[in-house]
């Protein structure tokens, strides 16, 4: 099912050690998860969200908060008849566990480049397929997929178009105008909002927008804190600031585009 990131040739997995035919090998961790992020592919020695921004996001989202999101990515991909999932930047495995319950598929993969969070995510999932690999880099065969989900991840275009098949669906989900607005309001005197113009993506046609937009009223401190510690504003907040808007505890505002593309035939 994998691709060996150093030779690009089909690794088997053998005695729970993926090889390919040049020898390199990568070892199946006993959590079930694969290691395909080679040094020369890392930024940093530990590349990915810090310890505390994964612990935060995981009780955060399982706390299902951003529970009406997962399920709307579920359901416009409901009438696609995607039997084959990526799920690009998946982090923990929150939104791969709920897709593997909303959609009937053959086989689901999610893929980070945190370590951390992949052995998180394969302890907790064991029936989705995980690895640590980079999403400009995709360890995976060409047009191998129905559909791709990328939430938030960056990526490289071109290898979105090379993993899926023609026809095949990427779904993207990302800030529209008023995501975390409280949260900006806080911290900036003049806020920014969010840009509203569709991204164009290289081979691909942009099908549909959906924009969901609903509010989180009864954040507890903790969640709060939680939201503030998992999300990149969260390094602005002063330490004042963060105790006054704990204290508050207003109304999260959660906005999100989710825009739908279907991968072209090239002329």
């Amino acid at each position: 099912m994998y691709l060996c990131p150093l030779c690009q040739q089909a690794l088997v997995l053998n005695n729970k050690q993926y090889q390919c035919v040049n020898r390199h090998s990568f070892d199946q961790a006993k959590e079930g998860y694969v290691n395909l992020l080679p040094v020369q592919q890392k930024n940093s020695q530990d590349p990915g969200d810090n310890k505390e921004m994964m612990q935060a996001r995981r009780a955060f989202l399982q706390a299902d908060w951003y529970r009406p999101m997962a399920e709307q990515v579920g359901a416009t991909l409901q009438p696609l008849q995607v039997t084959t999932l990526l799920d690009l930047g998946c982090g923990e495995g929150y939104y791969s566990n709920l897709l593997q319950q909303q959609l009937t598929l053959e086989e689901q993969h999610g893929i980070d480049i945190s370590k951390s969070a992949i052995r998180s995510a394969a302890k907790q999932y064991p029936q989705v397929h995980f690895a640590v690999a980079s999403a400009y880099s995709l360890p995976f065969a060409a047009g191998y997929f129905d559909a791709i989900v990328r939430i938030y991840a960056p990526s490289l275009a071109s290898e979105l178009s090379r993993v899926l098949k023609v026809g095949g669906h990427l779904l993207t989900v990302t800030p529209a105008p008023e995501h975390l607005l409280q949260l900006k309001q806080a911290i900036y005197s003049e806020v920014r909002l969010h840009s509203d113009a569709v991204t164009d993506i290289t081979d691909f046609q942009h099908v549909a927008r959906e924009r969901l937009s609903f509010q989180l009223t009864q954040l507890t401190a903790t969640d709060l804190m939680q939201l503030i510690t998992m999300v990149p504003l969260g390094w602005k907040f002063s330490a004042a600031v963060k105790a006054e808007l704990l204290a508050q505890a207003p109304a999260i505002q959660c906005d999100f585009y989710l825009d739908l593309y279907q991968k072209v035939a090239k002329a």
